[in-house]
């Protein structure tokens, strides 16, 4: 069993009092992908380099099945790290990178060109494993990098960022592969990235994280449809979530069409503390017809869908919003439109918990 437990970890670096990791409670189960995501500077990559053993722990432990490693080295931790530049060495040929951790660990020779090779056939490598990596497109030598990793056959595999030096169109087809590697080596693995849209198509689970904090572990869907909190809720989502500070007036209003609510959501709201902030998906918000009046700003048309971008008056400001309709779409730059929620509306109170999800409408 390779289940991994961060308990109660704690990181925090020279010449600064504030945490890059602070007090992380987070399990992994056996077999199965996490993705970390967040901002720059949430943590992700220290939170995987503590599991690596390349940051020691200021409190708290890290366990790796029923064994405390806290402070075991990485080479005895029996993790394979893919990190984002590849770290390959020009000098050895594909076969010779793949098997380089086995050879220094003295594997006999004939094992380690079989493992090697078997990994070289998963990953679709046996035609490269006599090139120099400067001989591989950036998609190739990323699967080295993974393939150097699969063949030592850890008990957790840890990827800090691998995808982020390939194009848009190699990224999309490279996270594909690494999910249906993954489901097929059923290894536990721990994945770090800053792209939220990532962390939703490949995570089993994902754990977002804010200055060092977990906020919000859960699969895909719950973190979209349920956010536990603001941040979740405008950092999962592409476009993000619409969020709007309606602050304590009661009806709720904005930009002077009143929000009703279906449900028991007016008796949540009775108890709700603070400033109140309303959210709801782009597909969430359509175009036409509602008593909320906005002007387009742009006009996105992706093909297969549109994004269009409006504004609207609130509280004497210019607020944006984003609307996701399906084609076609005749609206235009400049064009004044009326705007209705059609879905789905999340709020949340003064420190940023959401109090509510319900279908609500404006009138």
């Amino acid at each position: 069993m390779s289940e991994v437990r961060y308990d109660h970890a704690t990181r925090t670096y020279e010449g600064t009092d504030v945490a890059a990791v602070d007090d992380l409670n987070l399990d992994v189960g056996d077999g199965e992908l996490l993705v970390l995501v967040g901002p720059s500077g949430s943590g992700k990559s220290t939170a995987l380099r503590m599991l690596a053993g390349l940051e020691p722990l200021d409190g708290g432990s890290v366990h790796i099945g029923d064994r405390d490693v806290s402070n075991v080295r990485p080479r005895d931790r029996d993790i394979a790290m893919v990190f984002q530049n590849y770290a390959l060495y020009p000098q050895l040929s594909v076969a010779e990178n793949m098997g380089f951790a086995l050879k220094q660990r003295g594997m006999p020779k004939a094992e380690r060109i079989q493992r090697v090779r078997e990994t070289a056939r998963i990953l679709d490598l046996e035609p490269y494993l006599d090139r120099k990596p400067k001989h591989l497109s950036g998609g190739q030598r990323q699967r080295v990098a993974m393939g150097r990793a699969i063949v030592r056959q850890p008990a957790v595999y840890l990827m800090d960022e691998p995808l982020s030096n390939l194009d848009a169109k190699l990224r999309v087809q490279t996270r594909t592969e690494v999910v249906e590697l993954q489901t097929r080596l059923a290894v536990t693995t721990v994945y770090v990235t800053h792209d939220q849209v990532e962390a939703m198509t490949m995570g089993d689970r994902v754990a977002v994280l804010k200055d060092g904090v977990l906020q919000q572990c859960d699969a895909p869907g719950t973190l979209y449809h349920e956010p536990t909190n603001v941040f979740v809720a405008g950092f999962i989502g592409s476009p993000a979530m619409n969020l709007v500070n309606v602050d304590g007036e009661r009806p709720l209003k904005i930009g002077g069409a009143e929000v009703g609510f279906d449900g028991p959501a007016d008796a949540l709201l009775a108890q709700a503390e603070g400033d109140i902030t309303v959210g709801f998906r782009p597909e969430a918000l359509s175009v036409g017809d509602g008593p909320l009046r906005a002007r387009i700003r742009t006009v996105e048309d992706l093909g297969p869908e549109v994004f269009v971008h409006v504004t609207i008056e609130h509280h004497g400001q210019e607020v944006p919003l984003v609307s996701k309709m399906q084609p076609p779409f005749r609206g235009e730059h400049g064009d004044n439109v009326g705007l209705q929620i059609a879905g789905t509306t999340h709020v949340f109170e003064g420190d940023g918990s959401r109090v509510t999800s319900t279908r609500a409408a404006l009138s």
